[in-house]
């Protein structure tokens, strides 16, 4: 089974890529591929509110975001890791969401038509990890995933989020998460 796999974070082997690759060792355990897609080495544009996507359910701005609205279409399993930036995923994280505009208008569109078939078998996994231990550090991304998961026409279907991770390279010392974050992406992928 094809994963995708978005790493949101503008770090490189930050807290939430170490995360996220516990998981995918746990993906390709259980018999997954995963195709990492780290969204700051993309050009991803804001979405602009140009109305051009109410009509055609497609995107009229031209740059990097354009090949992933066919990837995301095509796979049964998406996951999104980002840290938490301000009670909220990053900016390039966000640009990225904000994005599927033009899929949740093809959604709309297909409903308008009685086209639409939706597909139990798509889900989305978000993980994140804040440094804040706030009690509710993590209800802004959380809602905006599940908008963003359900633009993609992709179930929220489970969640691994971790707060108190404040120093860089610290979740690499949090084994018991770690090995939890493997389990889950082997459920993620078996659909357990």
């Amino acid at each position: 089974m094809n994963i995708l796999a978005f790493r949101g974070s503008p770090r490189k082997g930050g807290n939430s890529d170490t995360l996220l690759d516990a998981v995918l060792q746990g993906v390709v355990t259980g018999g997954g591929t995963p195709d990492i897609i780290r969204l700051c080495d993309h050009k991803i544009s804001p979405c602009i509110s140009c109305g051009g996507c109410d009509k055609t359910g497609k995107c009229v701005v031209d740059d990097d975001m354009t090949p992933l609205y066919e990837k995301i279409l095509n796979t049964n399993r998406i996951i999104l890791a980002s840290p938490i930036f301000f009670y909220g995923i990053t900016a390039q994280a966000k640009a990225f969401i904000d994005r599927m505009q033009a899929l949740w208008n093809r959604k709309r569109l297909l409903l308008e038509k009685g086209e639409y078939r939706e597909d139990p078998n798509r889900k989305g996994l978000f993980l994140s990890v804040a440094a804040s231990r706030g009690p509710r550090v993590f209800e802004g991304a959380v809602l905006t995933m599940k908008y963003g998961f359900d633009a993609m026409d992709v179930r929220y279907s489970d969640e691994l989020l971790l707060k108190g991770i404040d120093q860089r390279g610290a979740m690499a010392d949090l084994k018991e998460q770690l090995q939890q974050a493997e389990v889950l992406g082997r459920k993620f992928v078996s659909g357990e």
